[in-house]
C-alpha cells in the first residue's frame, strides 16, 4: 500500500498571502540562479490517442505553479554536489552526501552553468530539491506528470511539430540534429511561456512512478501516481538520442534499470545512471508553500 500523508496539500491551488504570481529569479546558494516561469492553473486535455498509455485522453486541471526555464545546470548541481554539507536522506547509499561519480558523467563537455547536468536517478535529483529548500526555506520539487504535460501543451510547445521536421528543430535538439550529444541550454526557441527545452535535448524527471493505466484512474485535480518501486519511474520529453517522432507533449517514458547497466558498485548506485547521460531533470515550485511538517513527509516518501 503505497501511502503519502499530506501530499494533497502540495498541489493546493491556494494564493499565497500577499506574494504576486509572477515569475521571478529564483537565487541558488554558490550557482547562478534560475529563473522561475509562473504557469498559471487551468485545465487541458490530458493524453493522446496515439499510444495505449497516453489514453484515455481526459480533462484535467492544474494548480499554478513555476516552472524553472530551463533544466538544472552543472554549476547549479555542483553547488549541492561538491561544495555543501547535505541533507540525511533513507537509504541513499546510506550516506549524506553523493557517491563519487566513477566516470565523467560530463561526457567531456565540462561542468559549466550553460550544459544541463545529466545521468542522475530521480532520487538524486529530489535531494537536490531538498537540499535547496534546506538552504532557502522554499520548496521545490520535480514536476508531476501532468504538470509536465500542462506547462508543454499551454506553452504550445507544439507535439503537431513531430510531423516537420524542420520546424521541430527550431525548439528542440533530437537525434536528427544533436550530433548524439547534448547540447548548452537556451540555445533553441522557448515555448510561449518562456521555458526552453522542454521537448529533447535531455528528458526530465517527474515525481510519478510510472503505470501505463495510472490514465483510465486518478483525479481529475492534479493527480499525481506517488512512488512504490525503484522502476519504472516517468521521465518526459524526449532527449538528443530520440528520434523526432518521441519528442511528443503526450508521450510517456519509463525509466529502466538499463540506463545504470554498466555501474561497477555493488550494489548498484542509487544516485548515478552510468548509461543514463541523456537524463536530466527541472525544479517546479508550487504556487502555496506547504507547511514544513508537510514537506517532511513529502520528502521522507520519495527519499525512503
Amino acid at each position: 500500500m503505497r501511502v503519502i500523508i499530506g501530499l494533497a496539500a502540495l498541489f493546493c491551488a491556494t494564493t499565497l498571502s500577499g506574494q504576486d504570481f509572477t515569475t521571478y529569479d529564483q537565487p541558488i546558494p554558490g550557482a547562478t540562479g534560475m529563473k522561475m516561469i509562473a504557469v498559471p492553473g487551468g485545465s487541458f486535455s490530458r493524453g493522446s490517442t496515439r499510444e495505449a498509455d497516453e489514453s484515455p485522453v481526459r480533462t484535467i486541471s492544474i494548480s499554478p505553479f513555476w516552472m524553472a526555464e530551463t533544466e538544472v545546470t552543472f554549476a547549479q548541481w555542483d553547488a549541492f554536489f561538491k561544495n555543501q554539507q547535505l541533507p540525511q536522506a533513507k537509504n541513499i547509499d546510506g550516506v549524506t552526501r553523493p557517491t563519487a561519480q566513477y566516470i565523467d558523467l560530463t561526457w567531456g563537455m565540462g561542468r559549466d552553468g550553460s550544459h544541463p547536468s545529466n545521468s542522475m536517478s530521480q532520487q538524486a535529483a529530489m535531494m537536490f530539491c531538498k537540499w535547496l529548500y534546506t538552504k532557502t526555506g522554499i520548496f521545490f520539487r520535480l514536476p508531476t506528470e501532468a504538470e509536465w504535460e500542462y506547462a508543454c501543451k499551454v506553452g504550445k510547445t507544439d507535439e503537431a511539430q513531430t510531423g516537420d521536421v524542420r520546424r521541430l528543430a527550431a525548439v528542440a535538439y533530437f537525434k536528427d540534429n544533436s550530433e548524439a550529444r547534448f547540447h548548452i541550454v537556451k540555445e533553441k526557441k522557448p515555448n510561449a511561456l518562456g521555458i526552453y527545452d522542454l521537448l529533447g535535448n535531455l528528458s526530465e524527471w517527474t515525481l510519478d512512478q510510472y503505470d501505463p493505466a495510472f490514465y483510465n484512474t486518478g483525479d481529475a485535480h492534479d493527480p499525481v501516481n506517488p512512488p512504490a518501486t525503484r522502476y519504472p519511474k516517468s521521465v518526459r520529453g524526449g532527449s538528443f538520442a530520440d528520434d523526432a517522432a518521441e519528442l511528443r507533449c503526450s508521450n510517456r517514458i519509463a525509466s529502466r534499470a538499463e540506463w545504470n547497466q554498466r555501474d561497477p558498485q555493488v550494489p548498484k548506485s542509487r544516485w548515478w545512471l552510468t548509461d543514463g547521460r541523456f537524463v536530466g531533470f527541472r525544479l517546479v515550485r508550487p504556487q502555496q508553500q506547504p507547511s514544513r511538517e508537510e514537506i517532511d513527509r513529502f520528502f521522507d516518501a520519495y527519499l525512503k
